[in-house]
Order: structure tokens, then sequence, then C-alpha cells
């Protein structure tokens, strides 16, 4: 019917209005929709027009063309569909939303989202009634497409709930990603199921379209040779919406660094390039608003024996100490150069066949190229140092040595990493000793290395004879969360695989595992990750060392960056001068021209500070906010899990009560979901 320019006067029952769409001049207008209709600048005249009428039988509308009509609905089944936009910034959307459900016996009407007043705004459930004319039986998927109206206005929604009619059980759809420009995308229910469990055409077409679109999305990319491969993207804003840092976080991490700097230049400190400190105690003068109750504890403490041996156990490089029972060839230390430090009546060869003396070794740093900064030459040290376990005073060190080098130098923190700190213009070739071409070498020294088995923190222990080392809190927490964490893994293994061969028998999860290993490690051969699964146990093991080391060994690491390298003599980011060649040639005026200088100082503090501070968008451990796992048996080993870690923070909280310094960088409350710095 044209009705282009005319005015009609018509009464529509309330069943008709569900079904009644009028094209007019001014767009789409439905009455079981938003007054405003589709979107809101172009129909804000029939507001208007509906609020001077209302009350009045029947209606009087600008009207053009009548496109779409129905005389009742008892040949539709409606179904309820509830959709969640995300609570990050800029979540919700201003574009046109429209949904299809896909069930084993057909789809639903294409039904276009929107309802009375504001929705699909951020952190909000919407309601929507999505009609179809056949039953769809049991819903496979949730077609959700977004188009551009005005201007690109992305969207992020977190999940669509499904109730069919007659109330039965809802079926939840995790979405959990950003629907960017004109796009369609399919989402499946929460019930995980391997590739053998789709029996269905369609469910086994999304999944192949699923995979094939990820795998164009998630490239190799070969960094630098000895150096497992890594995505390809040359900077953060190459990386899909979806793995970014969301607003908030990105803002944060960019200023926070920032703030750093501006506090520390505030008290003319970061201009002063070149410039020596005076003495030791200069440098507090960079604690100001930047210090934690640890820093400041380490800032009076860190000359002491026994915390000099600590840091090797519980400071941020706990993995490199290991039981010495043989002296190296090139550590010339006697028995009679250590005897003051050892206790009364033994000796260092009885100690060494007891097992209480330990090695750190970091020759890995020898030969390094040094870094040069504003023309000037950076020095590398490569020192060894033994130590031994006093019974009476703990973990002290008995014989350092320091080898003079040659002279030179987890996915969007990965590339801000690659980019920001370690590149050629980055953080790390400004201050540190080893920035340039040296953190390259070291890395590539360290990948020759590395072991999967290594990564496994039992093994780990083992092999380095500290199994036994008093005081080692690193490893007993390690080993509590190992075991959690792997118990979490098995449990939620053992819904989807009831034994070895369904292991084996998995296409995907095998051509996973092999292209893992063909490409990503295919610089580190050596690195012994095996290229096929071949039991349940191989799977869980991997699975926990991916989680464990994303989570509890980051967080023994990052954790306590500022607290141990803020107060810079205790941890300097390079040495200006070469490493002494005998002990009576050192002065105190080599010690502090060696030491970074006043600007270098200021830099590593902000740094560290930027890197190792709280995040404040932090996820703990196990809670999880997004919810891929809907079924009641996987929650229930979620939350035997965060009963299993809340037990951990009770006992680590318990046996650590009155230490100085205090251990808490694997409380299961300190440790993040996920590498997010």
């Amino acid at each position: 019917i044209d009705l282009a320019q005319a005015y009609l006067q018509m009464e529509i029952d309330e069943k008709s209005k569900k079904f009644l769409t009028i094209n007019c001049q001014k767009g789409l207008y439905q009455y079981n929709r938003l007054v405003f209709g589709i979107a809101s600048a172009p129909a804000l005249w029939h507001t208007a027009m509906d609020q001077v009428l209302q009350g009045i039988p029947g209606a009087q509308c600008y009207l053009d063309d009548i496109i779409v009509t129905e005389k009742d609905d008892t040949d539709h089944m409606e179904y309820k569909v509830i959709v969640a936009t995300g609570n990050l910034e800029y979540s919700g959307t201003s574009n046109y939303v429209y949904l299809t459900l896909v069930g084993e016996n057909g789809e639903s009407e294409r039904t276009l989202l929107d309802n009375p007043g504001l929705d699909l705004y951020r952190n909000t459930a919407d309601e929507y009634i999505v009609r179809s004319s056949v039953s769809l039986g049991r819903v496979l998927l949730v077609r959700l497409e977004k188009q551009k109206y005005f201007v690109e206005d992305n969207w992020f929604c977190d999940y669509v709930k499904v109730t069919p009619p007659g109330g039965e059980v809802t079926q939840t759809f995790p979405c959990y990603c950003w629907l960017v420009g004109n796009i369609k995308v399919e989402v499946r229910d929460g019930k995980a199921r391997r590739l053998c469990d789709e029996i269905l055409p369609q469910e086994l077409a999304h999944r192949k379209a699923q995979l094939q679109e990820r795998q164009k999305t998630f490239r190799w990319q070969a960094w630098a040779t000895g150096i497992p491969k890594c995505i390809d993207a040359k900077s953060e804003a190459d990386l899909p919406q979806d793995v970014r840092f969301a607003n908030e976080k990105r803002c944060d991490f960019e200023r926070s660094l920032q703030y750093a700097l501006i506090e520390l230049s505030l008290k003319r400190l970061a201009i002063w390039f070149g410039r020596s400190w005076k003495d030791l105690d200069d440098f507090k003068q960079i604690f100001w608003k930047l210090k934690s109750d640890i820093s400041e504890y380490i800032m009076e403490h860190w000359k002491e024996d026994w915390f000099f041996g600590h840091q090797f156990l519980n400071g941020s490089n706990p993995r490199m100490i290991q039981r010495c029972r043989t002296l190296p060839s090139n550590f010339p230390v006697s028995g009679d150069m250590v005897q003051a430090f050892l206790s009364s009546k033994t000796t260092l060869d009885k100690e060494l066949k007891a097992g209480n003396i330990y090695l750190v070794d970091y020759a890995i740093m020898d030969g390094l190229p040094g870094n040069e900064i504003r023309g000037k030459k950076q020095y590398i040290a490569a020192p060894l140092c033994l130590l031994y376990e006093h019974p009476d005073n703990g973990l002290i060190p008995i014989a350092i040595q320091l080898l003079t080098p040659h002279f030179k130098y987890t996915l969007e923190i990965n590339c801000r990493a690659r980019t920001q700190l370690i590149s050629d213009n980055g953080i790390f070739k400004l201050v540190t000793s080893t920035g340039g071409d040296g953190l390259l070498v070291l890395a590539q020294r360290e990948y020759k290395l590395l072991t999967y088995r290594s990564l496994q923190p039992h093994y780990d222990f083992i092999d380095r004879g500290v199994t036994k080392l008093n005081k080692y809190f690193y490893r007993e927490h390690s080993l509590m969360l190992w075991d959690a964490i792997e118990k979490f893994v098995s449990g939620i293994v053992s819904l989807y695989y009831d034994n070895d061969s369904e292991v084996v028998q998995d296409s995907e999860l095998q051509a996973w595992i092999k292209e893992v290993v063909q490409e990503g490690f295919e610089n580190i051969p050596h690195f012994g990750l095996p290229n096929e699964l071949k039991n349940k146990q191989e799977l869980i093991t991997l699975l926990s060392v991916v989680i464990f080391t994303s989570t509890a060994q980051h967080a023994a690491t990052n954790n306590g960056q500022f607290d141990f390298c803020s107060w810079v003599p205790n941890t300097p980011c390079t040495m200006r001068q070469p490493p002494p060649t005998d002990k009576d040639s050192v002065t105190m005026d080599l010690i502090m021209n060696t030491l970074p200088d006043v600007s270098q100082s200021c830099v590593e503090m902000a740094i560290t500070w930027h890197l190792g501070r709280p995040q404040p968008d932090a996820i703990p451990l196990a809670q999880y906010e997004e919810q891929y796992f809907t079924e009641p048996a996987a929650q229930k080993v979620l939350e035997n899990f965060r009963q299993d870690l809340k037990g951990i923070e009770e006992e680590i909280q318990k046996k650590t009560k009155g230490f100085q310094p205090p251990y808490h960088y694997l409380c299961p409350s300190n440790i993040e979901n996920s590498i997010t710095i």
C-alpha cells in the first residue's frame, strides 16, 4: 500500500502490533520496538507525534509503505533471549545488531535487537523475543550480525542465553568477543565437545570455519634465530581486537611509566645524564612516592650476608641456585679461603659431600656484547657465587668471582616488550648494559638451556638439587600451586576424555600439538616438547605447564621486581666501568663510578615500578570473569580449584607469618590469571 505523503488513521490490536513493520520516510517503524524506531535520529518526528497522540484511540502517523503484516501468531514459536553486553569501556553499541537462532530443525527469524529505551548498553543484559515458524529443536548456534549505522561503533558481547517455548532448560552461549565493523559471528553453547562428538552438519561446518578463521588471524612469525616463533604482528596495533588491551588497561599501561618519570623529573633527577651519585646514601633520593614496605626493608638490609642468600631463594629470580657437588674448574676456591665462613669442625670438602654448598653461575652472561649508552661503553659481569647453608645463619655467600666479558653489549605484552623494551629504541637500550645486541644473544643462550622438563617445578627442583634447602619459600609455594593446578586440569580433562585412546584419536588436539612443536619451537628442537600426545597424563601435564608458567611462575619473577630492584645498588641495571680484577683496587669512588648514573637509576626505578606494581585491573588466579565452561560438572571442578587455592593462601600466610621480608608473591590472591604485564 503506497501511503506516501498521506495521513492514515488506523487502530492496531495488541497481537497485530507484534508483527507490523511500517516503512516511512523517516525510517522503519515498529509498534513493538523503541518508539524512536531502529535508529533514534531519523525517527524523532515519530516520537513527538506519539507523545501528542498518546491515549487517543487509533493513531495518526506519517506513513509510507506497509511492508510486513501477519494475521496472528498461532504459527510461531517464541524463544526468550537474553543478550549481555560486556563491562569493558566502550562495550555498548548504537549500531544495528541482528540475532538468528540456528537449531537442529531450521533457523528462527532474523531479529533486530531493539527494545524501548537504551539497550546493548555497557554492562547490561537485555531480553528479547525471537520467533520461529518451526520448533528449532536443540539450538546449535546463535548468529549475531552487526551493521554500521552512521558511525562505526564496536560492540563487546559477553554471552547470549536462550530459553525455548515452555521454559525448558536455558542454554548459555559464551561469546566474549568484539564485533568490529559489518560482521557476522556464530557462537556455540558452553558445553565443550571434541571433534568426534560433533554429529550434525551445522556443527561440523561451524567448527571447520572457526578453525580456518583463527588460523588466518593467528599466524607464526620468526623473530630471531634460536628463539621460539611468535605471533605475526609488528606491533600491538596489528593484533586482533579480542587479544588487545582493554581501553582502561591500555591507558594505565601507557601512563604509569610516564607518571613515574614525571615524579622523578620533578625532583630534577631524571635529567642528570652521566652524573654519578656521590655515595650510596644518595640513592635514597629517588624514593619519594614510588616505594613499598619491602623495598624500604631491602634498602636497609641489602649489605647483609643472610639477605644476599635470601634473594637467590625468594627474590625475583629464584631459579638460578643449584646444589654444588664439585667446584667448577673456572672457580679457583680453596678450603682455606672460605674456612672462616664455615661452622666450626667442618671443611669445604665435607660440606660439598654433605650437600650444603650451593652455586649460582651466571656463565650465560660471559661474552655478551655490551651496550653503548650516549657514546659510552657499558660493561657486563658474569659472576659465580658459592653459598653455604650455615646451620645457624642460613644461606650465606662464601665466595664470589667476577668474569670479565667482551665489551659490547605472554600476546600484546610480548609485542610491546619486543617493540618498547628490547627493541633498538627501547628502554633497555637506553639504560641497561645488556641492551641492544646483548639481549638477543642472552635470549638465544637461555633457550639453548631451557627444556620442557625444567618448566615442571618438581623436576626443576630435583635437577637443581634444592629439594631440601631450608626457607626456600618459592619452592614450597610453587609445589603447592602446581599440585592444585594439575588437580584442576585433571578434573577438566577427565570430563571430556575417558581414556588414553580418546586423546590419541582426537585429530584436532594432535594437529595442534604438532603445529606448536614444528612451528613454534622449530628453532629450539632440543626443548623436549612431544609432538604427539599419547595419553591423558601427557595432555594434563602440558596444560598444567602452560597454566603454571603463565600464572604462578610469572608472579614469582615479576611481582617482586620493584621490591628488589628499586634500590639500585642491590640490582644495578648497568655497569659503567669494567669489573675489578682484584679486591685491593676497589675504592668507593670506583664503585660510585661503576653504578648507574642518576638518570639511569631513575629510569630503572620507574620501569621496575611500571612492570612490577599490582595491576589495577588484575584478575586473580581461578577468578574467571568469562565463563566458557557452563556445564555444572565443569563448574564444580572450578569451585574445587578455588577452594584448594583458598587453603593454599591460608597455609602460606600461616607459615610465613612474622618472617622478614615477607614472601607473598605466590599467594593465590597475588597471582594474576594470565600474563598481563
